[in-house]
């Protein structure tokens, strides 16, 4: 990494990939109107650009069945940077829109195939996947680049199945060293956030009140990352690093790991789904077994 970070502008500018999720699922069962939330995000994004002219912003809008790119503020002219923030976020509103309607005829039509009750979470592997792609991007670029980092504005609840993928984007995060910020408006606190934060070095912060979401972002997730050694931020009380399985994709709390993948699975099973390994018998199955063997001994008549 000296490389990459030899290519550095200065310490105080930043490249920020804004996860902005857009799940309808979410947003119609909470008190705060998506129009309201997106008010806070774009007055925070606009003070990020304001911080530093070399600053740059991306938006990547995470739905429910997908996600997309929706602002690149390096596409933006200069000139456009001085007239405000209605004609700067003029295209943002736009493709934002866009996406939320083929966002929903998706996921409708995938509803209609499937015919499987899923849970209402966002796709957030996919726009990880994207962020660390546009950032690789940039790293690849040879020019001089901001120091990057990845803000998840995320209200879902955690979808298990993405477990494996989630977890692949934050380990290749750790290994570019790019933190992974995340604010949590939801009511249950996800654990695939504290996990992303927790391992990557960001900042995880789920503010109980929306209100002041704008004062929130700007005083905890504006901070450049040189700058942060110099200011008091939220630290992690409790991290919930409970895994989901491979074979129902459910959180659990104990469960069998394949010794040779690293593949988690809540029952045990003969063979390994996903490297083939063979299994031997469990030792607790097998104590399990021994002790109700011994049970039927013991209740035998006596001849």
């Amino acid at each position: 990494m000296a490389s990459v970070a030899s290519k550095l502008y200065s310490d105080d500018v930043s490249l920020l990939v804004l996860l902005l999720d857009t799940n309808p699922l979410f947003w119609d069962t909470t008190s705060t109107t998506f129009s309201q939330f997106l008010s806070h995000v774009l007055a925070f994004l606009n003070a990020v650009l304001g911080l530093n002219q070399l600053n740059t912003v991306v938006v990547i809008a995470t739905g429910y069945s997908s996600c997309d790119y929706i602002y690149d503020s390096s596409n933006v002219s200069s000139e456009s940077r001085g007239t405000g923030m209605p004609a700067l976020f003029g295209s943002l509103l736009e493709k934002l829109e866009d996406f939320i309607a083929k966002d929903e005829e998706l996921s409708s039509s995938k509803e209609e195939e499937d015919h499987v009750d899923r849970i209402a979470s966002s796709l957030l592997s996919g726009s990880l996947s994207m962020a660390l792609c546009y950032i690789q991007r940039v790293f690849r670029s040879g020019h001089l680049h901001p120091q990057p980092r990845i803000l998840c504005l995320q209200g879902s609840p955690d979808g298990p199945e993405q477990y494996v993928a989630v977890m692949n984007s934050i380990f290749s995060a750790q290994r570019l060293m790019v933190p992974i910020d995340s604010c949590y408006i939801g009511t249950q606190n996800s654990a695939f956030l504290q996990q992303a934060s927790y391992i990557t070095g960001g900042v995880h912060h789920a503010p109980k009140q929306l209100d002041g979401l704008f004062q929130f972002l700007t005083t905890i997730f504006a901070t450049d990352l040189h700058s942060r050694s110099f200011v008091q931020l939220p630290k992690p009380v409790g991290v919930d690093f409970r895994a989901s399985c491979f074979c129902h994709k459910k959180t659990i709390d104990m469960g069998y790991v394949c010794s040779v993948c690293l593949s988690i699975f809540c029952e045990h099973h003969k063979k390994c789904s996903t490297c083939g390994s063979v299994f031997g018998q469990s030792k607790l199955d097998g104590a399990n077994a021994s002790s109700s063997t011994n049970d039927r001994k013991r209740k035998a008549p006596d001849s």
